[in-house]
């Protein structure tokens, strides 16, 4: 008897009609919770990217040109942003595309739809771990412009970009989740980095590109985002419904497309 109570209450579960709303909340917060646990726990993403963005801002921004940009506040509130925004892109794409595309190779995807749990918490605790992260970053940052290179921002405007940024996360998961939808486990970390790294140098984020190249910066979504975020900062800048239908286009997209292949797949 309590075989049978206790498998007709897993299939009731699994197939999310008659789960509640208060469990499927906490189904989700369960699963954000340890898939955001175990990024935080390892070293060679957890370490890497909540460091990083901080410790190279910190060089940029204040050991290598700290004098000439306190003697330049727009310069000041651009090197900021341009960092945070490359910093927040990391965790998002490596943490969907890498992730996504070894435990798809090993079955995980498949095993996770047999499970009592709602189909998209999987993909929702990746997201929120994303969001974890971009807030983590966001707050160093804020802590070392504030205090350590003495950008001239209010904290409520550096909340404004902390908020724009954690939000901005969103197309950048969704690139990595395409990624990781269509590579091998082996392959992903290489296809990751050859959309990460020319989207770091060619959107604008540290230096002012060439007059030959200016025109490619709006083609990636971190220079519509950096865009938001200078606005955040008080630049009275064109175009932000622009920027946000960008990037909400390109989430939609790429998220469109990686769940079809997801299917296809599975």
């Amino acid at each position: 008897m309590t075989t049978a109570v206790t498998f007709e209450e897993q299939t009731n579960v699994s197939g999310g009609a008659t789960m509640s709303g208060r469990r499927t909340l906490r189904a989700y917060a369960i699963e954000a919770k340890y898939e955001s646990l175990r990024m935080l726990r390892a070293p060679s993403f957890g370490v890497i990217f909540l460091s990083i963005p901080v410790l190279i801002y910190l060089l940029f921004g204040v050991v290598i040109f700290g004098h000439a940009l306190q003697s330049d506040p727009t310069a000041a509130v651009a090197v900021f942003t341009g960092f945070a925004v490359f910093g927040i892109m990391g965790p998002a794409m490596f943490g969907f595309g890498v992730t996504i595309a070894m435990e798809r190779e090993q079955g995980l995807l498949r095993f996770k739809r047999a499970l009592p749990a709602p189909t998209a918490a999987y993909l929702v605790a990746k997201m929120l771990m994303a969001m974890l992260f971009a807030a983590i970053i966001m707050i160093t940052m804020g802590i070392a412009a504030r205090f350590v290179a003495h950008v001239p921002l209010p904290a409520a405007r550096l909340i404004g970009i902390g908020a724009t940024n954690v939000i901005g996360v969103l197309p950048f998961c969704a690139i990595g989740l395409f990624i990781g939808a269509i590579v091998k486990g082996a392959a992903a970390p290489g296809f990751t980095n050859l959309v990460y790294l020319p989207m770091m140098y060619l959107s604008g984020l540290f230096f002012p590109l060439p007059k030959a190249l200016a025109p490619v910066a709006p083609i990636w979504p971190a220079y519509h985002l950096n865009q938001l975020a200078l606005s955040a900062a008080g630049g009275s800048l064109p175009g932000t419904k622009t920027h946000l239908a960008v990037l909400m286009g390109v989430t939609v997209l790429f998220s469109s497309l990686a769940l079809r292949r997801l299917r296809r797949a599975e």
